[in-house]
């Protein structure tokens, strides 16, 4: 199954995964998706060129894995949705 980074939402509780079909009709395994951690805005940041969210995790939060972190605050389901904004929400 999937490894997951100790601080990801998806280890505390732990989740437990269930089957399901895909759309090839083929039987796998998911996980509920939990509930989202209660994140506060600490300021927006104006991006310079060439910044990315890691360099921004590892800025504000001190950890450039933490850039899903900055992605759930701003409501971007991937972090590559947040690429084109000249404003980023930091928590």
């Amino acid at each position: 199954m999937a490894v997951f980074d100790r601080l990801s939402r998806y280890v505390e509780p732990p989740v437990t995964p269930y089957e399901a079909f895909d759309t090839r009709g083929r039987l796998v395994r998911a996980l509920p998706v939990p509930e989202a951690p209660v994140e506060t805005s600490a300021g927006v940041h104006v991006r310079r060129e060439g910044q990315t969210l890691d360099h921004l995790a590892n800025g504000y939060l001190s950890d450039p894995h933490a850039y899903w972190r900055i992605a759930e605050l701003n409501d971007a389901i991937v972090p590559d949705a947040l690429e084109e904004r000249e404003t980023i929400e930091i928590p």
